[in-house]
């Protein structure tokens, strides 16, 4: 059995954000997992840039920049950045295990792609749910329109399942200490 490190999930998805409409994770982020400095990960990376086109990874705008710092999404940047941060869409991660040869950084790179894919699962089953309830609650409405009273009572109930459903997951503080 090998010793191959091992991340809390909770800590993986507190580092994947939505952005131009897809899910990515920063470069520092991605450094810190990997146990390496974001210089040597942005590095390697260059070095390879013919794997990572703009669907793979793209370098954050100044606004996109200072949109996820006000939402206390990025650290503490501890002497501030020269350039502005990389992010990495779940193909872009993939691709960083044929960049990044360490074993730390494959394991971890695994543990990385099965959380994507388990929240694209979810996605998924949420989405077959709400159009399940959506026929559910056409047939009953159909049913219910003689007794408009109860027929209002059961919208009501089906607007704050689909509420809830389709409500952003937000993601979790992280309480305690880091060491």
């Amino acid at each position: 059995m090998s010793t191959s490190p091992t991340i809390a999930d909770d800590r993986i998805i507190n580092k994947i954000y939505q952005l131009r409409e897809r899910k990515i994770m920063l470069d520092s982020d991605l450094a810190e997992l990997y146990g390496v400095e974001t210089k040597v990960l942005n590095q390697a990376v260059k070095r390879n840039i013919e794997r990572f086109p703009e669907d793979f990874m793209f370098q954050l705008s100044a606004n996109e920049h200072n949109s996820l710092r006000s939402q206390n999404v990025t650290s503490n940047t501890k002497g501030g950045r020269r350039y502005l941060p990389f992010a990495f869409t779940e193909q872009g991660v993939a691709m960083l295990s044929s960049v990044l040869k360490s074993k730390t950084a494959i394991h971890v790179n695994i543990q990385v792609i099965r959380v994507f894919t388990r929240m694209r699962e979810l996605l998924l089953n949420n989405r077959e749910i709400l159009l399940k309830l959506e026929k559910v609650e056409k047939k009953l409405l159909k049913q219910d329109t003689i007794q408009h009273r109860q027929g209002k009572e059961i919208q009501s109930i089906f607007e704050v399942l689909k509420e809830l459903l389709n409500s952003p997951q937000e993601a979790r503080k992280v309480i305690g200490f880091e060491i």
